[in-house]
């Protein structure tokens, strides 16, 4: 097996760890939060990156040349995201597998357009990022209007005569989630008691919850991520409340029920269909575990974006911007997700989400 050279860019200043671009043939990176409250997220990509380089290296590389990894840290801070996205464009990366939050790929998205690098994100699921971002940009999730479709839908079945509140954290991600998911609830002609917004990062949200129990909120709908989320269930069943929890995708990581405990009990969640549990994926999670890996949330979606990339490349007999673009269209993809198709903004083609509920610790698909 060829080595992965691997280097950590948590900041401007920490470029100049091992191996650089000049020496590298082919040069792809992934992005996301390696350090802060969400850098579970990071590991998961920095994970799926890690092996699918690995493995393609040691089927020969992309076009017979070897494949340089490249791993920055954004810390979901959109001014960081731009300064990784200028210094991957120095390090000479013509493909992105990133970034992780909405709030990150939107801004950096412009910088691999400017520069003609090819984005591909893993987990960003705000719509902007491809109704408003060029050509080159896609990704191997689902929308968040998809997303807040199904949650609106759900929350009209299971809960229209009761009081709704939905919180979000003032992110492109959280804002959207929420905004999607209110914009769908009043589609069907249900009301929400409460829309508030919150500030992420801290450790109280006791004003908020007793503000949900003065409302007597029945279920709580949560624009925002696992951190917030996980503290706010707590903090309910603490001041005695059995408001169902519901949120999106950013509850994917194990942190979520460090964080809750037995609180964290019945929270529902919306996610796209395991992919543990996919047939095109049995080969890969096995390898994974023998590391001591879980491959859980968006770790093999970040593997797909890089097969995706792959592929696309092969189909095109280059690495070069266009060809590799039009490859994107019109082709499908055999991934770990399974087959992979996009549409003309780039988004993928098959089905996004299901439902999920938190049991005893783990996350596991509602039938």
């Amino acid at each position: 097996m060829r080595s992965i050279k691997s280097i950590l860019l948590g900041s401007i200043a920490a470029v100049a760890m091992g191996v650089t671009a000049a020496q590298a043939e082919v040069v792809i990176a992934t992005a996301g939060p390696m350090t802060g409250q969400y850098a579970s997220f990071g590991e998961q990509m920095k994970n799926g990156a890690e092996l699918a380089v690995a493995d393609l290296n040691a089927a020969g590389g992309i076009l017979g040349e070897e494949v340089t990894l490249l791993v920055g840290d954004d810390a979901c801070d959109p001014r960081q995201a731009v300064s990784i996205a200028n210094q991957m464009v120095n390090d000479g990366v013509i493909f992105m597998a990133g970034h992780f939050c909405s709030g990150s790929s939107i801004p950096a998205s412009e910088v691999y357009t400017e520069e003609g690098i090819l984005q591909i994100s893993p987990a960003s699921t705000n719509p902007a990022l491809t109704d408003e971002g060029g050509s080159n940009v896609f990704r191997v999730c689902g929308r968040d209007d998809q997303q807040g479709s199904i949650a609106a839908q759900y929350l009209a079945e299971n809960f229209a005569d009761a009081n709704i509140a939905i919180v979000h954290d003032k992110t492109a991600y959280g804002k959207g989630l929420a905004d999607a998911t209110l914009e769908a609830l009043n589609g069907l002609g249900v009301s929400e008691t409460l829309y508030e917004a919150y500030t992420a990062g801290e450790s109280d949200y006791s004003a908020l919850v007793s503000l949900l129990k003065e409302n007597s909120v029945d279920v709580l709908y949560v624009g925002g991520y696992h951190t917030e989320a996980g503290l706010m269930v707590r903090q309910m069943r603490e001041q005695g409340m059995d408001t169902q929890l519901i949120s999106g995708d950013a509850l994917v990581t194990d942190e979520y029920w460090s964080i809750t405990g037995e609180a964290g009990e019945g929270t529902l969640m919306t996610f796209g269909p395991d992919p543990r549990e996919l047939p095109s994926a049995v080969e890969v999670v096995e390898r994974f575990r023998e590391q001591g890996i879980e491959p859980e949330g968006y770790t093999l979606y970040t593997y797909a974006a890089i097969q995706v990339f792959t592929q696309a490349a092969e189909i095109a007999g280059t690495t070069d911007l266009d060809p590799v673009i039009e490859a994107m269209h019109g082709n499908s993809f055999d991934t770990v997700l399974g087959e992979l198709t996009f549409d003309e903004k780039g988004d993928i083609q098959q089905p996004a989400y299901v439902w999920y509920e938190w049991t005893e610790g783990t996350y596991t698909q509602v039938q």
